[in-house]
């Protein structure tokens, strides 16, 4: 048994969805390396999942990350 317990990040009343368990969870019940997080209300945090592969399919979409001209990173002045 560990002296000292380490303790999960997060504060009753933040809303988190725990990739692990599936499920949205109050306050610091899982690492944080296996949740997003935190979000103002439970029906946020349910709707994860949606908001990351809405965001991931706007970089996917993004012009500045994905140009024919071989620039990388969206900086005009950097080249691959």
């Amino acid at each position: 048994m560990a002296l000292f317990k380490k303790r999960t990040a997060g504060k009753p009343g933040e809303w988190y969805y725990c990739l692990e368990h599936k499920k949205v969870e109050e306050g610091p019940e899982c690492p944080s390396k296996n949740r997003f997080g935190p979000y103002t209300t439970r029906e946020e945090a349910s709707h994860a999942m949606e908001t990351a592969r809405e965001r991931n399919l706007e970089w996917e979409t993004d012009p500045r990350w994905h140009d024919a001209g071989g620039k990388k990173d969206g900086n005009p002045e950097q080249s691959e």
